[in-house]
Formats: C-alpha cells, sequence, structure tokens
C-alpha cells in the first residue's frame, strides 16, 4: 500500500490525497452498503448528509466510534474487533436459538450465516453494527418471524407505565429539596423547579438501561439515591438549562431519540415537560426490529403505548418535504417519525424525514451508550447541538453536551419568511406602480460542476430582458442566493413568494434563452450546455407544478416557456440537491 494505516486521528482520513487510500474508503462503503452512487435508492447522498453532518471537504465520515473505524483501517484483526465481531455471532445465535422453533429451518440459515461470518472475518473491514444487520435481515427473511421482540418490549412498557403509575415515581419526581434556595424573583424559582424536574425525569428514564425484564419493577428505584446524585452532579446538567432557557424565552424544537422500550415510557415524561414549557419535540423510532428498541409501529400492537402516545402525531411519510415537515411541526407540537433505519444510528442509511427533522431541530436529547459512540466517540461534528445522556452498567449517569461548530448557520423558519416576506413587498410595490411582474425559472445546479456558470447564465439573459422590456419587474432567483443556504431553504422562499397572487407572468428558461445568454457574453455554446433547458432542472420541474397550481387560483397568470409535458417526465425534487435528479426511464 502507498500510505500508513495507522492514523493518529479520523480527522486526518480524507478523500483526494491518495488514490489508495480513496480505494480503500470506497470499499469500506461499498462493503457496508453505504455508497450512494451505487445505491441511491438505501443511502443518503452528500446533500441529505449535511442536514446531519458539518463536515469539511474531502473529510470522511464513518457511522462508528473513534476508535472502531481506526481498527477497521488497520491491516490484520485486532483482538478487540474480533471481540465486537464475537459479540453480534452470539447475539444472532442466540436470537435464532430462543426464538425459531423449527431447528431444521434455524441450522440451515445459521449455516448460511456463518458463511457471511466466516467472510467478515477474512476480510474485516465491515462495521459490527452492519453485520449485525445483515444477519438479522438473514433471520427475519428465512424465518419469516419480522419481530421477535414485539412481546417483550409491549411487557417492558406495561411494567413501565405501572412504575410511572406509582407513589414512588411521584415522589421521586415532585419531592421538595430542603435547599432550593430563597425565592428573590418568583419566575428564577419557577425556572429553577422545573429544571430540576427534567433533571430528575431524565436521570430517572436512564435507570432502565439495564434492567432485565425480570426486575423491571419500582423496588429498583431509589429516591434518596437519586436525590444524593442530584445534589452532588446538578452541574452536569447546567449546558442543558442554558439551552432551553427561561420561561420559554428560547423555545426549542428538540429531536429526542430513545433507546429502549420500557424506558420509552419514562422518555415520554420528559417530553411532556419540555412540551409544558413551550418546547416542540420530535421523537423518532426505529423503522422496524432492532431487538429493545420502540420501533414506529409498537403502538398498533401495544395499548399501554398507544396511551402514552396519546395526542402526539404519527407521521409515516419517510420523505417529508421541508415545507410538509414544518408544516407539521407547526399544527402538532408533538411529533413521531421514524428514523428510517433497523440499527442503532447511521446517517447514511436514515430516512430523508428524520434527517430533515434534525435540520430543522435546534438541539438533539440523544440517550443511550450506544448513541454515545456514535455521538460523542466520534471526532467528526454535527449540525446540531447535541445531549447525550446513560448510565453505564454499574449504573453510573453519564450526560454529554456536544455543540455544532461556530461554521454552521442555521437559518430559521422566520429568517427564510421574513426573506420571502421582503420580496414579496418589492412584488406588491412593483403592481402598485402599475408594473408587470415576472418571474424567471432557470437551469441553476443541474448541470453538474455548472451552478455558477448557471447563475451567470440567468443574470445575463435577465438584465437583457430588463433592457429590452418597459415597465418589467423581474424576479431573477440568482440574485437572492445567500452563502449557506441549501436547496431545502431555497425552494421553501421561493415557494411562499410563488403563491403570493403577485406574479403576472412566470417565464421558464428555454434553449433558446441559454443560446442568447453566450451569444450577450460573446461565447459559444460549450457541448454540456447545448439543448439544455428549464425542463432538465428538478427545481424548475416542481416550480411548474406550483406555476399551474397557482395558475387555478389565479387564472390570469402567463406561464410561458416549455410545455408543461416536458416537465413531467423527472422524478421528485431531489433531497437537498440544486443538482439533477434522474429522468425515470419507466416513464
Amino acid at each position: 500500500m502507498g500510505f500508513n494505516r495507522n492514523f493518529e486521528s479520523v480527522l486526518d482520513i480524507r478523500y483526494g490525497n491518495d488514490v489508495s487510500l480513496d480505494a480503500l474508503l470506497l470499499h469500506f462503503m461499498t462493503e457496508n452498503h453505504l455508497e450512494y452512487s451505487i445505491d441511491p435508492g438505501k443511502n443518503a447522498s452528500g446533500e441529505q448528509m449535511r442536514f446531519m453532518m458539518a463536515l469539511a471537504e474531502g473529510e470522511f465520515y464513518a457511522p462508528c466510534s473513534d476508535w472502531m473505524f481506526l481498527m477497521l483501517l488497520k491491516d490484520g484483526l485486532p483482538d478487540l474487533l474480533l471481540k465486537e465481531y464475537l459479540i453480534q455471532w452470539k447475539n444472532f445465535i442466540r436470537l435464532s436459538r430462543n426464538f425459531c422453533s423449527d431447528r431444521e429451518l434455524s441450522r440451515r440459515f445459521i449455516q448460511l450465516a456463518r458463511h457471511k461470518f466466516r467472510m467478515v472475518l477474512g476480510s474485516p473491514i465491515v462495521l459490527p453494527s452492519r453485520l449485525m444487520k445483515r444477519l438479522l435481515t438473514i433471520f427475519m427473511t428465512q424465518s419469516g418471524i419480522d419481530d421477535p421482540y414485539r412481546d417483550i418490549r409491549k411487557a417492558l412498557n406495561r411494567r413501565a407505565a405501572r412504575i410511572v403509575k406509582s407513589d414512588v415515581f411521584d415522589t421521586m419526581v415532585n419531592v421538595c429539596m430542603e435547599d432550593t434556595g430563597g425565592c428573590r424573583r418568583i419566575d428564577e424559582l419557577r425556572f429553577k423547579l422545573d429544571m430540576l424536574e427534567i433533571e430528575r425525569l431524565m436521570r430517572i428514564s436512564t435507570t432502565t438501561d439495564y434492567w432485565s425484564p425480570e426486575t423491571f419493577d419500582e423496588d429498583s428505584l431509589d429516591a434518596s439515591e437519586l436525590e444524593n446524585e442530584v445534589r452532588q452532579n446538578s452541574s452536569q446538567f447546567e449546558e442543558v438549562y442554558e439551552s432551553l432557557g427561561k420561561d420559554g424565552e428560547k423555545r426549542k424544537r428538540i429531536l429526542y431519540i430513545p433507546n429502549r422500550a420500557g424506558g420509552l415510557i419514562f422518555d415520554l415524561q420528559v417530553v411532556r415537560t419540555l412540551l409544558r414549557l413551550g418546547h416542540r419535540v420530535v421523537v423518532a423510532l426505529k423503522e422496524g426490529f432492532y431487538f429493545e428498541h420502540p420501533t414506529f409501529w409498537d403502538r398498533d400492537s401495544d395499548p399501554v403505548l398507544a396511551e402514552a402516545f396519546n395526542g402526539a402525531h404519527f407521521a409515516s411519510e419517510d420523505k417529508l418535504s421541508k415545507n410538509e415537515l414544518l408544516s407539521i411541526m407547526a399544527k402538532h407540537p408533538f411529533v413521531v417519525i421514524s428514523d428510517g433505519t433497523r440499527e442503532r444510528f447511521n446517517p447514511y442509511r436514515v430516512s430523508v424525514t428524520f434527517a430533515r427533522a434534525w435540520k430543522e431541530c435546534d438541539l438533539i436529547m440523544a440517550k443511550g451508550e450506544g448513541m454515545h459512540n456514535r455521538l460523542i466517540q466520534n471526532s467528526h461534528n454535527f449540525t446540531r447541538d447535541i445531549v447525550n445522556f446513560f448510565r453505564d452498567e454499574r449504573g453510573k449517569f453519564h450526560l454529554y453536551y456536544k455543540t455544532k461548530p461556530e461554521m454552521v448557520h442555521k437559518f430559521s423558519e422566520r429568517y427564510i419568511s421574513g426573506k420571502a416576506d421582503e420580496i414579496i413587498a418589492e412584488m406588491r410595490q412593483a403592481r402598485a406602480d402599475g408594473k408587470t411582474v415576472m418571474f424567471y425559472s432557470g437551469v441553476i445546479g443541474s448541470v453538474p460542476g455548472q451552478t455558477q456558470a448557471a447563475i451567470k447564465l440567468m443574470s445575463v439573459f435577465v438584465e437583457h430582458l430588463r433592457s429590452q422590456l418597459a415597465d418589467i419587474f423581474i424576479i431573477n432567483p440568482g440574485e437572492y442566493f445567500e452563502e449557506g443556504m441549501d436547496a431545502d431553504d431555497l425552494m421553501y422562499m421561493w415557494e411562499s413568494v410563488q403563491r403570493s397572487g403577485f406574479i403576472n407572468v412566470w417565464r421558464f428558461q428555454t434553449h433558446f434563452d441559454i443560446e442568447k445568454s453566450f451569444e450577450l457574453m460573446e461565447e459559444k455554446v460549450p457541448p454540456v450546455w447545448t439543448g439544455k433547458d428549464s425542463t432538465y432542472s428538478t427545481g424548475c420541474t416542481k416550480e411548474m407544478h406550483i406555476a399551474l397550481d397557482v395558475q387555478k387560483m389565479y387564472p390570469e397568470l402567463q406561464i410561458i416557456g416549455p410545455s408543461s409535458e416536458k416537465f413531467f417526465r423527472r422524478r421528485e425534487y431531489g433531497v437537498g440537491k440544486f443538482c439533477d435528479v434522474a429522468i425515470d426511464s419507466c416513464n
């Protein structure tokens, strides 16, 4: 090999510096079935990954802890990695023997899994969690058992619900502490008590992390131990307190990620308190079976869980647009979604809805030691502040607060709406001055590597139109681009503008427009732009749908450019993309 595999930091591992390393990283991605270019139907695009990850140019992200990834890149099979693989294998064997009563069938798919396992040991580049995902898929498809832990999770939830209603739990949450401090201001005392309640509930919720189903009862709770823990370690929560703010002054959108059935009932007590304080909460559950982790569908077969989720809005669509998600979150303070996976935490495999929820929320509350490995013991930065809390096997409580880097700027819904309102005000004034308002839709990023050229082409042609047409107010989206905004933000902003009712003429870019732009620049049309027009843009395709919808409300709207039929050969607008989504060959 042309490089040293003994990296000191995962941040030293980058694309583009060494072809041998690039090949190894691509091998890692393909063997773990995470490469978008090979399987775009299952894996997140780079644009979707940037909803969650704050990665620098060339930075390579592996969905695991630093120590795990560095170990996978080493030659051979380190003892610690072998131990991790064997843990997954033993869990699979235990699952197969406990839940598949057909011994002949069980032996057959165990033998199949053994072949897969040996291949992994022979070339150890597969993440242990991805190995488990593969083994679970073999078990589920071969045995026909889609969720062997469904009844176990129901039993855990039932016992947890009984605990939550007990006097012991009520005492642990609501008992007054003697040293709450003097009351100088009512609002300060109220904030202190609210935060104390959240802290107690978070600590209580983690006590279930290592309870066995047999010991899941109120006798396992110790009120005096909790009170001592709060007294001695309350400073752990200072960053959480600051993040949540006082009296709703910093009302947040919070993405809450639970880690275990039973414990979920306790988590919902935390969620209810956050809702009472004015925050909006999105709870993310698993899409399907992953041992004791609660799934999005559990409430359908678990009346205890259905009651616990009373009042929550379940959004089952896994590809919600930004507009759709924000609309749901605006109407419902408590939303439940699926993360789209059957594994611990993997940004490459999460649903579009989960990735967008991460992007639109202000704070991530992720529970569990497994999440600590993926979020805290990983040197890469995420786009949102993260609170991770759990108890270890010895019962010690841990809380970590990981802030997003300063380079990450979140464009709030209010900010984006404000920019849209400014543009609408300009359109309103132009109409009042007797001008015709034209919106110009054109190719921005649908030609790979040509985004800046596309913006220049649009600007040149719009200036030409302004010089040729009298009393015209033309909106050129390229003139309103703001560094850091992705296509989701821009499309959200422009849809508000486009549906305002102030557009007289909506012009879509034609190939004649592009040819004229190059003529005005005294350049020949390069091959990459020959024959291109707005029908080659999925963004413009979405805008044509909007234009036809708006025209139904405002029949006087004139739509000019390529015919609408030429647009609709394209699939849905890409996730967070300026670039194109391929033409659906089936249509």
